[in-house]
C-alpha cells in the first residue's frame, strides 16, 4: 500500500474495502493469468522493495527483480517488506545482498522512490496496480486483458481524433 509521507495509518473502512476485492483479484489472476494467488497480511508499506526496485534497474537487474518479487508476493506469500526477504531475493537474481541493504537506506534510490510515489498521488493514483495512458488517462485497479485492450482502444480512437 502506497501512501504520502505522513499519511495516516490505512483507515479499518478502507483495509476492509481492499480485502474485500481479494477474491475478484483471485479469480482474475487464475482465471487470465493460471496463477494461484496466496494472499498473506498487511505488514507495512512496499517502500522498501520499491527502493530495492530502482537500485536493482541500476544495476540491470530491474526485471529479473521485479519477476521475483511479484512471485514471492503474490504466489510465495513472502513477506515483502522484510528486509532479509528482500535481500534473499536479490541474492537469487544475482545482485550483491550487502549492496543492496545499504541501498535501502541511501540516495539516490530513497528519493527516486518519494518522487515517484508523490507523482503518483499528484496523478490520483492511491493503490497498485495504476496506469496511465497518453499521459492523461488512468486506469486503477488489477484489469483483465479484455478490459484493458478495451482502455487501449479507446485511448488510441480518442488520441487519434485530436
Amino acid at each position: 500500500m502506497l501512501r504520502p509521507p505522513g499519511a495516516a495509518p490505512i483507515s479499518p473502512e478502507y483495509r476492509a474495502k481492499i480485502l474485500a476485492a481479494r477474491p475478484r483479484m483471485a479469480e482474475i489472476a487464475e482465471r487470465d493469468f493460471g496463477v494461484e494467488i496466496n494472499f498473506n497480511t498487511f505488514t507495512g508499506t512496499s517502500t522498501g522493495a520499491l527502493v530495492g526496485a530502482k537500485y536493482a534497474e541500476a544495476q540491470g537487474a530491474g526485471k529479473a527483480y521485479h519477476k521475483r518479487l511479484m512471485t514471492a508476493y503474490w504466489v510465495d506469500s513472502k513477506d515483502i517488506h522484510n528486509r532479509v526477504v528482500l535481500a534473499e531475493i536479490a541474492g537469487e537474481i544475482g545482485l550483491d545482498k550487502e549492496a543492496f541493504l545499504n541501498a535501502l537506506d541511501s540516495e539516490p534510490w530513497t528519493t527516486q522512490v518519494t518522487e515517484d510515489i508523490d507523482q503518483g498521488f499528484q496523478y490520483g493514483i492511491s493503490g497498485v496496480p495504476g496506469m496511465i495512458f497518453a499521459d492523461k488517462y488512468l486506469v486503477s485497479g488489477a484489469q483483465t486483458h479484455e478490459v484493458l485492450g478495451d482502455i487501449v482502444a479507446q485511448v488510441i480512437e480518442r488520441e487519434s481524433g485530436q
